[in-house]
């Protein structure tokens, strides 16, 4: 290793579009810097910023007519489930939206000696020009936005600005200025059309020197040695007590580096715990993101991107896990509502929590959870007739009411949602060998629903899944609504022996075994692919951007090589045949996920270069949803962190697979910091002539080692290290 990977990305150019800004965030705030240094921008959000849509959806009340539903299906008309429905119009949930832009604006200065950066270990944006430095973060220790601007002479205006890009016609806008004896106080409030919410910032401004002045609705700054903005954003019902909230910043403190110190400590605890080094050229290393973008098989940019997206991933994570966007948006548009889509994208974004020891952030999915639950249960009643949770396929992190349906999608129908969602809590509890309360209650709830859902048969006495939904595809030959969906089965089997693992020597888990194993097989189809309906005469639809059927494979270790070697061939036909619809970068990195379960590298490294050929990054490191930067989206981002990883090391409560899909791209290198679901932190480092893991087990244990020559059994002892050396192909 020549030189240790960058941790930070840099531009020698200001951002022209917000989309390439730069992102601070502490999970609840989010700031996103750009524009021009005589006019920077920071645009200010929060989680809990969604735009109200009137009266709160309801899910549809169809319990009633599900006997009858079940019973068309059955009786072979597939096309049954299109009129399940109550005939309401589709209905996305309320749009997440930015809260206002922070604008400073001073005299133009030519621009020279400009660089703008962001150091991942601490979460700070800066940019230096002419004499002048600009530092943003998002304090993770008093939840503040901290912007900081030094220079010689400073003059600066200053405002609060709401006129970002499809902001309603009718917000209604009220904004305050106020001079203190630090500097002043400024306060925007921006009233929701047709609403009685509304969304308060409150900026407090100290001033070192020079002098302040009003200049409503902002304040002019001459003079001034430095600048110190604190700024908190809040989503309200009524009125917001805008002096009390300046009271509460103007108590904090307001020395620059106290406030970074007390950030930085956990901040960069929790991003420094994983680092990969790909053994990349200096030089590539050294270049700015925008550069290194052109060079899309460069290591030095697969490890920028793998920093990145642990950054980005931490960083909006808090409050909530993140959104479709992150934390970040610069537009009140927000494609696909900004919301946490969870029969894809939610999962996948956070797909390395457990193995790249990020805690935090499945502390955050497991608050969005806990928040939900009512409404899930409300969900299996009212939809079903069934007690228990069923999950929806959207949410804004208010409403967990599945009510985003229609002919097309019905979302409605998908039970597999709540056993995908816990999954990364019970990744959680393997890797840190606790059963957190929580999650043993809500699997208990998921089981409880199958048990009232699962009350059909087939001729062979199987249970039947029915309706059943493959999000978000249908069969060649049927309608979306149809039976036994291979995602459904694998999450029922999944979710009944889980709660029965949490809740043992109870009659609930010998009933819950019991049910699950009442469940059918997995299907072979004609081509020899896993099909994703197991009900005779379902014809698959190979040409989707989703891969829900072979949930059995990733992330569940239902179908693996060595457990289930014949249903793994079929699962890897599967993925053989699966087209890319819509080059979405979420069926990309999904495939290349699975295809790292089934040992097949050189299908890993093609996924991963249709992401890092496509185009799919901003120079902010922030990724889109489709090639060509179309779409800001974050699970290229998010998600690409997780595909290294498990290319790398992958584990079982029972099992460490070593490389199991390492791309010849990548000949050397070292991943350090991992955790496995038996508990053990890893070093890993490897090179063309061989590997070498270091286990540091948290608890005694035995586990069975894959490699590629084969496989032995390993006994770990708590608190020894156990090195072991393989070969690397």
């Amino acid at each position: 290793m020549t030189s240790a990977p960058v941790h930070g990305t840099w531009e020698p150019r200001p951002a022209a579009r917000w989309e390439d800004g730069f992102l601070s965030g502490n999970g609840r705030h989010g700031a996103l810097v750009f524009g021009p240094p005589h006019a920077e921008r920071v645009v200010v959000t929060h989680h809990t910023l969604v735009r109200p849509g009137g009266r709160a959806p309801r899910p549809p009340q169809l319990a009633d007519g599900l006997p009858g539903l079940q019973d068309r299906l059955l009786a072979g008309d597939t096309t049954a489930a299109e009129d399940f429905t109550d005939g309401r119009p589709l209905q996305w949930v309320q749009p997440f939206h930015p809260a206002f832009q922070v604008r400073l604006a001073g005299p133009r200065d030519g621009g020279h000696d400009y660089r703008r950066d962001v150091d991942f270990t601490t979460g700070v944006v800066s940019t230096t020009c002419a004499g002048r430095a600009s530092r943003v973060f998002v304090s993770r220790a008093d939840d503040v936005i901290v912007q900081h601007v030094a220079g010689p002479g400073l003059t600066l205006d200053i405002d609060l600005d709401p006129r970002l890009p499809g902001a309603p016609a009718r917000l209604g806008i009220g904004h305050g200025a106020v001079l203190t004896s630090e500097g002043a106080l400024l306060s925007l409030r921006a009233r929701y059309p047709d609403s009685d919410r509304a969304c308060t910032g409150v900026t407090q401004i100290v001033v070192t020197g020079g002098t302040t002045t009003l200049v409503p609705p902002g304040v002019h700054i001459e003079g001034a040695r430095s600048v110190l903005l604190l700024t908190r954003v809040h989503r309200h019902t009524g009125e917001l007590d805008v002096v009390a909230e300046g009271r509460a910043l103007r108590d904090l403190p307001t020395d620059h580096d106290e406030l970074l110190e007390r950030h930085a400590a956990l901040h960069r605890t929790a991003y420094e715990r994983v680092t990969l080094d790909l053994a990349a050229d200096p030089a590539d290393r050294a270049l700015p993101g925008s550069e290194l973008l052109k060079q899309p098989r460069s290591a030095a940019l697969v490890e920028r991107l793998f920093a990145a997206g642990r950054y980005h991933l931490l960083s909006a994570s808090g409050l909530f896990p993140p959104r479709l966007t992150g934390l970040w948006t610069g537009d009140w548009n927000t494609a696909w509502s900004g919301a946490f889509t969870n029969d894809a994208n939610l999962n996948l974004q956070t797909a390395s929590s457990a193995a790249a020891a990020l805690p935090e952030i499945t502390e955050a999915h497991a608050q969005l959870i806990q928040r939900l639950l009512p409404d899930w249960r409300d969900n299996a009643r009212v939809i079903f007739g069934a007690r228990g949770v069923v999950a929806p396929a959207h949410t804004d992190g208010e409403s967990g009411h599945s009510y985003h349906f229609s002919r097309e999608y019905p979302l409605h129908l998908w039970t597999a949602g709540a056993d995908w969602l816990l999954k990364p809590l019970v990744d959680h509890d393997e890797t840190h060998g606790t059963r957190d309360p929580r999650t043993a209650a809500a699997l208990a709830e998921v089981a409880v629903f199958y048990e009232d859902f699962l009350t059909r048969t087939d001729e062979n006495g199987h249970l039947v899944v029915v309706p059943s939904y493959s999000p978000e595809n249908r069969p060649a030959n049927a309608s979306w609504g149809t039976i036994n969906a291979a995602m459904d089965l694998s999450a029922a089997r999944h979710a009944l022996r889980t709660a029965a693992a949490y809740h043992p020597d109870t009659a609930d888990a010998a009933r819950w075994h019991a049910l699950a194993d009442r469940l059918p097989p997995h299907r072979i189809n004609e081509d020899g692919a896993l099909a994703e309906w197991a009900w005779p005469g379902l014809t698959d639809s190979y040409d989707h951007r989703h891969l829900s059927h072979l949930y059995g494979v990733w992330p569940l270790d239902e179908i693996t090589p060595y457990d289930s070697p014949e249903l793994a061939a079929a699962a890897h036909c599967a993925l053989e045949l699966r087209g890319a619809e819509n080059d979405s970068a979420h069926g990309h990195l999904h495939h290349a996920l699975i295809a790292a379960r089934l040992r097949d590298g050189g299908r890993v490294a093609h996924a991963l270069g249709q992401v890092l050929d496509g185009d799919f990054f901003h120079a902010s490191l922030m990724s889109a949803h489709y090639p060509g930067r179309d779409v800001y989206n974050a699970d290229a981002a998010h998600t690409l962190p997780a595909v290294l990883i498990e290319m790398l090391v992958q584990s079982t409560p029972d099992r460490l697979v070593l490389l199991p899909a390492l791309p010849a791209a990548y000949p050397e290198g070292a991943l350090r910091g991992v955790r496995t679901r038996f508990g053990a932190e890893l070093d890993l480092t490897w090179t063309r002539d061989g590997a070498t893991a270091v286990i540091r087990p948290g608890r005694t244990h035995r586990v069975e080692l894959r490699t590629s020559s084969g496989a032995e059994s390993l006994h770990l002892v708590a608190g020894e290290d156990h090195v072991l050396t393989v070969r690397t192909w």
